[in-house]
């Protein structure tokens, strides 16, 4: 299987179009649960181009019934980032620090409940200033968020056969 490198500008570009708007080849998941993820999982297609047809473990999107839950959910998508292995982009969880624009930051409680996926789109000093659907943004700083809990997912790369 072939490495290929995860085009972070790609990503923001793509994050900087779509943010206040919808592409319409994605259904919008607003009123089922929020778009964040769905918003997310556009922004990293649009900086890695491989899709995983897995079947219910994999991560794509054909349409709104046609789709896994790793494209729109928070913690598949981690789960899916974090553990792929096969074709598609891979990732490490690391400290905020560490994330680079095109990388993704997720939100949560202090139990552990995730619930917020957005994209970081620029970094200036030690502020990340992030991209997001349902409570639409570009640019915002993750400073202005409430989160008692952060996790940084940092693409490493995109495998294609």
């Amino acid at each position: 299987m072939e490495e290929l490198n995860y085009n972070r500008q790609a990503a923001v570009s793509y994050a900087r179009k779509w943010a206040f708007r919808r592409n319409p080849n994605y259904y919008d998941f607003e009123n089922l649960g929020g778009d964040c993820t769905n918003f997310a999982s556009q922004c990293i297609y649009a900086g890695a181009g491989v899709m995983n047809y897995t079947p219910v473990f994999g991560w794509f999107y054909k349409s709104a019934n046609d789709r896994t839950a790793s494209w729109t959910g928070v913690e598949y998508l981690y789960n899916f980032l974090t553990g792929n292995d096969g074709e598609g982009p891979f990732a490490e969880e690391v400290p905020l620090g560490k994330l680079e624009i095109g990388d993704v930051v997720q939100l949560g409680r202090a139990n552990g409940d995730f619930y917020h996926s957005p994209v970081v789109v620029k970094i200036s000093g030690r502020k990340i200033y992030v991209a997001a659907h349902t409570y639409d943004a570009y640019g915002k700083p993750l400073s202005s968020y409430r989160f008692e809990r952060a996790r940084g997912i940092h693409i490493l790369g995109v495998r294609k056969s």
